[in-house]
């Protein structure tokens, strides 16, 4: 398995991942254009999407989704039109070589879930936008090969930005983001012998930088007695793709 994190952020998410022979495709919010590049990092083209699965209803993650055939669109009960599939919480269903089974989250959306995903041979857990890490996930998604796991923003920094109160308010809300500590401290429990590379994702640009997301990370691990170190840990990109997954193990 290997995967590109495309853009990753609050004005564009999307994630390619590849099995053998699955390509699927984890939410849409950018260009055509900008997907066409990160699938060209893979010598592949949109006819080569297999299947695409949606964490929830929001444009940054949905905005493309005029560019792809219902056919092939998977998601929870009011994030998609209506001729596209509609999948369950905690109920496993196979595009491919891909069985992805889908995990509850919290955040200010129709019915959004992360997605525990796995090619037979290795497994990935995906999740961003939401206010806090569900432990009802723990029994599916726990020792991944890889994560990919929302750490949008250091509180501090929030807090001086020129966002409004509300915005703020929504943000560090139950149903908002992840803050660095909070995606740190999910991460703990999520890893095991197995977890290879995580990924830290939706990171704000205004409220965080990867430097103090790294940071807040380096910190909780040493305080749970955790060698992070072990881990080969990135911060994904609005802008810039981030390729990991068993060709970047070194």
């Amino acid at each position: 398995m290997r995967f590109n994190i495309v853009s990753s952020g609050s004005k564009g998410n999307a994630t390619i991942i590849q099995s053998k022979n699955t390509v699927l495709l984890v939410d849409m919010g950018i260009t055509l254009t900008r997907l066409n590049e990160g699938l060209k990092e893979f010598n592949l083209e949109l006819k080569d999407i297999d299947g695409a699965v949606f964490t929830h209803n929001h444009s940054d993650h949905i905005g493309g989704i005029r560019f792809l055939s219902p056919n092939i669109m998977y998601g929870l009960e009011g994030t998609l039109p209506p001729l596209c599939h509609k999948v369950n919480l905690f109920e496993p269903f196979v595009i491919g070589d891909f069985t992805i089974t889908p995990l509850i989250t919290s955040h200010d959306a129709n019915n959004p879930c992360g997605y525990f995903i796995s090619d037979g041979e290795e497994t990935l857990f995906y999740m961003t936008d939401t206010g806090y890490f569900i432990e009802d996930n723990l029994p599916i998604c726990q020792n991944p090969d890889y994560i990919i796991i929302e750490s949008n923003h250091d509180i501090k920094m929030l807090l001086k930005t020129n966002r409004t109160y509300e915005l703020k308010t929504r943000i560090m809300s139950m149903h908002g983001h992840l803050c660095n500590e909070d995606s740190a401290l999910a991460c703990v429990k999520i890893i095991g012998n197995k977890t290879k590379q995580i990924v830290l994702a939706h990171l704000s640009e205004e409220a965080n930088t990867p430097e103090v997301a790294l940071a807040a990370y380096e910190r909780i691990f040493k305080e749970m007695g955790i060698n992070i170190n072990k881990f080969m840990v990135k911060c994904a990109n609005q802008h810039v793709s981030l390729i990991g997954g068993h060709d970047n193990e070194n």
